[in-house]
C-alpha cells in the first residue's frame, strides 16, 4: 500500500547517497551485479549489519535491485537500476574533478596552515 504523504525532499536523496558506504556499493553495483558476499570483501571496514541496513536503503530508494537465488545457501545479487547508473555518471564527473584538483586542494591547506601555525 502506498501512503499519501510520502515527500522525500533533495536533502534527504543527497544525505542517502552521499552516506558512508552508499558510494561505494553503487559503484560496484554499476559494473554489474555484485553479491553480497563480494561487497562485504570490497568495502573496507563495513559490518555485516550496516552493508545490509545500507542496501536495503538503497534498494527502498530505488537504486538497487535485490535478486535472490533459490540456492543452498541462497545467493543475494544487487544490481544498479538505471537511476542509479544515471547517478554513477554524474559520481564519475565528481571523480574526475577530484582528480584534477587534488594537488589545489593540498597546496591550499598546507598554506592555510602556515598561515594559521605562523598566528599561533
Amino acid at each position: 500500500m502506498l501512503h499519501k504523504n510520502t515527500a522525500v525532499t533533495p536533502r534527504e536523496v543527497l544525505d542517502r547517497i552521499a552516506g558512508k558506504y552508499a558510494i561505494q556499493i553503487l559503484v560496484a553495483a554499476s559494473d554489474g551485479p555484485v553479491r553480497f558476499t563480494d561487497l562485504e570483501r570490497l568495502i573496507e571496514g563495513i559490518s555485516r549489519r550496516m552493508l545490509t541496513l545500507t542496501l536495503r536503503a538503497l534498494e527502498r530508494d530505488g537504486l538497487l535491485e535485490r535478486t535472490v537465488y533459490a540456492t543452498v545457501p541462497p545467493m543475494v545479487e544487487y544490481a544498479a537500476t538505471p537511476m542509479a547508473l544515471e547517478l554513477h555518471e554524474a559520481m564519475l564527473a565528481f571523480t574526475d574533478w577530484s582528480i584534477r584538483h587534488s594537488a589545489t586542494v593540498a597546496e591550499s591547506r598546507e598554506r592555510y596552515d602556515a598561515r594559521h601555525a605562523a598566528a599561533s
